[in-house]
């Protein structure tokens, strides 16, 4: 199988009056398709992992490989580049810009690269009715829902066919219902196109739609565990595990099934 994404040995470490190791040795890939999840409790390191995978910060020492590329070998240029070709992000609080409508929102990147407009609006209109926002399009983010702007945000993150989508959190401000129709869009996105997802939740319910959910705790991996055919089977290891990690109360979202 083709892997998108190949973690090696990294290592993070914070200088400070005190040093603080945020990763040790942490290694795991992503096949080509695959949607992974990462939980942990607050402050096990799983946003410095994503912030090390999209480039935002750099390991201390170890690999990230993207297709086979270190974006962290590239120049500030090339990086910018990379980022907006071959990655998407969708965050918990949307990102989107207030001053544009949904459609503007959504068509950013490709305005970016200097797509053709015409294909761009194409691109628009097959995508925004494939995540049924299609009627909301001419509106600005705060005349829409929550679970609408989070779609908004999904349709902008994955237009320009990304070979990895990153997500944070993208969840974290939607009541349950909203949640799952974010999933389900999510999963929708990941099985037709077969985009390689990559999440970071504290929701176990949200982590029951990925096909294997990485454990982190102390900056370390300490489990995974893998899905199969049953959802709710895998909802309930979720919590066994995440009840064995420990960690706060408020760390792990309620549970809704």
């Amino acid at each position: 199988m083709e892997e998108v994404l190949q973690v090696k040995e990294i290592n993070k470490i914070y200088q400070g009056k005190v040093a603080f190791q945020a990763l040790t040795n942490v290694s795991f890939s992503v096949e080509k398709g695959e949607f992974i999840g990462i939980m942990g409790p607050s402050g096990s390191g799983k946003t410095t992992l994503l912030n090390l995978i999209s480039t935002i910060d750099k390991p201390t020492s170890g690999k990230v490989l993207i297709n086979g590329q270190d974006p962290h070998q590239l120049k500030k240029e090339r990086l910018a580049e990379f980022r907006r070709k071959e990655l998407g992000f969708v965050f918990q609080d949307f990102n989107l810009l207030d001053t544009l409508t949904l459609e503007e929102n959504i068509m950013l990147p490709l305005t970016l690269e200097n797509v053709d407009p015409e294909l761009i609006e194409e691109k628009v209109k097959t995508i925004s009715k494939k995540l049924g926002i299609d009627a909301i399009l001419t509106k600005r983010t705060y005349e829409v829902s929550g679970g609408q702007k989070q779609r908004t945000a999904i349709a902008r993150a994955i237009i320009h066919q990304p070979k990895l989508l990153l997500a944070d959190e993208p969840t974290g401000n939607l009541d349950s219902k909203a949640s799952k129709d974010v999933m389900q869009t999510l999963q929708m996105i990941n099985e037709n196109d077969q985009t390689t997802m990559l999440m970071v939740t504290h929701d176990p319910y949200a982590a029951s739609y990925c096909h294997r959910v990485i454990f982190i705790k102390d900056g370390k991996l300490y489990n995974e565990i893998y899905r199969g055919t049953d959802q709710k089977a895998f909802f309930q290891q979720i919590m066994d595990v995440l009840s064995m990690l420990g960690g706060d109360r408020d760390d792990f979202s309620t549970v809704r099934l």
